[in-house]
């Protein structure tokens, strides 16, 4: 009985092992393919709600980048 237990634990650890490595290769081949056409206008809007810009400076910037 004692044998079934580690061979299903040796089991079970291996298949989460494979689902991990699974999903980390599917994260690896995803990331190309992230939006970052976006990517300055967000850091823009963080950095107006930190209070880094005003908004003159954020609308300016924000139509520059939009150009």
């Amino acid at each position: 009985m004692m044998m079934g237990y580690g061979m299903m634990l040796s089991m079970l650890f291996w298949i989460v092992l494979i689902g991990f490595a699974i999903y980390g290769f599917i994260l690896l081949i995803m990331k190309p393919f992230e939006n970052k056409s976006n990517n300055a206008i967000n850091i823009l809007k963080e950095r107006f709600a930190r209070g880094e810009i005003d908004a003159v400076e954020y609308n300016e910037k924000k139509n520059l980048l939009k150009d």
